[in-house]
């Protein structure tokens, strides 16, 4: 005679059956799902690479026509800035010390990414004495985000360790959706700028490595402060 299972216990079997389905369902899709995003993570990766190559190249081939032909080449300007705090709040006026918290640059050796236009131009040139600043490449950028870059999530400094921090915060209303989308929409000064800038903490960076010269006098001069325009790269590299 066949052994009769009680009703209750067919039930449970077949519910635990059905939410084991469900699980692995889901988990299917999941990785469908992240296989997918890879995929699309590396072709945004490539498309990045090849726009940099291209705009590279294309700059030289510029200057290389230009002086074949005996003309001068000027080069675009800087769409972003990256300043850096040299000083600290001895002898800070008010006003100054307002431009600073606006720019973020709270603490020595903090670094922030700055779009340039004619009132953060001013603002830079008004509190020079207390910074330093210059126009970063591409490959400065992505090694500031890649090394020390810190997301703003919920309040907290969280570090950029995965793409879906990113996600998480600007993938949804500004489609940034990985820490490669983050140093293209910097570098290029992109339409989302401000919100990824806004994301990024403020950079804690080390006293550079033989550390500043003369803190008093401006970069012309042989000092600290100021603006150096592409020598900002070599500082950056000393300070990471």
């Amino acid at each position: 005679m066949p052994r009769v299972v009680p009703e209750n216990i067919q039930k449970k079997q077949a519910r635990d059956a059905k939410l084991l389905k469900e699980l692995k369902d889901r988990r299917d899709q999941e990785r469908k799902e992240r296989a997918e995003k890879r995929k699309q993570l590396a072709a945004n990766a490539e498309k990045y690479y090849n726009e940099y190559q291209a705009t590279e190249r294309s700059l030289v081939d510029n200057l290389r026509q230009a002086k074949a032909a005996g003309n001068f080449f000027v080069p675009a300007e800087a769409k972003v800035a990256f300043a850096i705090r040299t000083r600290g709040i001895n002898k800070l006026d008010p006003k100054c010390k307002k431009i600073m918290q606006l720019l973020r640059l709270r603490q020595l050796h903090n670094g922030v990414f700055v779009r340039l236009n004619k009132a953060t131009v001013n603002m830079l040139r008004r509190v020079e004495p207390y910074i330093t600043y210059g126009f970063p490449s591409q490959k400065t950028i992505a090694k500031l985000i890649y090394k020390r870059g810190y997301g703003k999530v919920s309040g907290s400094r969280i570090p950029l360790s995965d793409n879906a921090i990113v996600e998480k915060v600007l993938g949804e209303k500004h489609g940034l959706t990985s820490v490669e989308d983050l140093v293209h929409e910097i570098s290029t000064c992109g339409p989302h700028f401000k919100e990824a800038n806004n994301f990024l903490w403020p950079f804690k960076l080390n006293s550079p490595r033989k550390g500043f010269a003369e803190k008093r006098h401006p970069y012309h001069n042989g000092g600290v402060w100021g603006n150096r325009e592409d020598q900002i790269n070599e500082l950056v590299k000393r300070m990471i």
